[in-house]
């Protein structure tokens, strides 16, 4: 039996898992990387409420903004290379590396990611050999070879929609809800074209124009992004299939754009993949 924990900038989810990786008790809070000052105070805490049991850490915990800084194992990397670079922090307490890579000299990195990845394929969910979306904040676009995570790009697609609906000149437009349909679908073709600077401005003018009510420019704008982003990756991507793990309402987004631009995807929930990517890390260190 051990603890896992999904521990994130803002949130964290804790899971105590058996011998056979049945979850036993889960639990899920705001004591993010950013929230936490005392680790070994947080060690403890979770081990009164989930017993005296080895925990394994994955995600921001292990960056310059949580715990330590854990180096990145370097792509291609599968289950062994992160079982095998394990750093323990504090007796029985080990957080998982990461993974960096560099394509053409450009630079990417991942932490947390890589377990929902390798879990996906280890579970059976998606095979050996894919391609796999990971939407947020941060979306990973990821090639899968032989099981193993290979090239990645990271766009930052939930961070620019963020800062654009917070700040600055289209903020106010940006209100509404988001949801797939003709405003966001029209956003998802409009961001194909990858001309970004010049369609943002675009929704400014829709609005004051009349040509597009601010109640849809929420929508559109997220369309848009998103566009761009599954765009660039369907280019590359020469017919494959894209495997997206996310929750269902990002999720849903992100393959309603694929769909849109002529692809094909899968949607897969990526609770399940982090278990079985974090079962499978454990074993293999055992």
């Amino acid at each position: 039996m051990f603890i896992a924990a999904d521990w994130g900038t803002t949130n964290r989810r804790i899971y105590l898992i058996d011998a056979d990786g049945a979850v036993i008790d889960t639990q899920r809070d705001d004591r993010g990387a950013t929230s936490v000052a005392d680790y070994p105070a947080e060690v403890a805490a979770i081990r009164a409420r989930f017993g005296d049991h080895p925990l394994l850490l994955a995600g921001m915990v292990g960056s310059n903004i949580g715990w330590r800084a854990v180096p990145y194992a370097a792509a291609p990397a599968g289950a062994e290379d992160l079982a095998a670079a394990l750093d323990e922090v504090a007796p029985g307490v080990f957080i998982v590396p990461g993974v960096s890579c560099d394509i053409a000299g450009r630079a990417d990195v991942m932490r947390g990611e890589e377990v929902q990845l390798l879990g996906a394929v280890a579970s059976g969910a998606v095979p050996p050999d894919a391609l796999l979306c990971q939407p947020g904040t941060h979306c990973k676009w990821v090639e899968l070879t032989g099981g193993r995570i290979g090239r990645f790009v990271t766009a930052m697609t939930g961070e620019l929609f963020a800062l654009l609906r917070g700040h600055g000149l289209l903020a106010a437009q940006l209100t509404g809800q988001v949801a797939d349909g003709p405003a966001f679908r029209a956003g998802v073709a409009e961001g194909a074209r990858r001309d970004l600077a010049a369609s943002l401005f675009a929704i400014r003018a829709a609005g004051v124009l009349g040509l597009r009510a601010d109640a849809d420019a929420a929508a559109h704008c997220s369309g848009l992004l998103i566009g761009a982003d599954v765009a660039a990756r369907l280019e590359e991507a020469g017919g494959q299939a894209v495997h997206i793990l996310s929750d269902p309402t990002l999720g849903g987004l992100y393959h309603a754009a694929v769909a849109e631009l002529g692809g094909t995807a899968h949607l897969h929930d990526s609770q399940p993949a982090f278990l079985a990517g974090i079962t499978r890390i454990r074993e293999l260190a055992q």
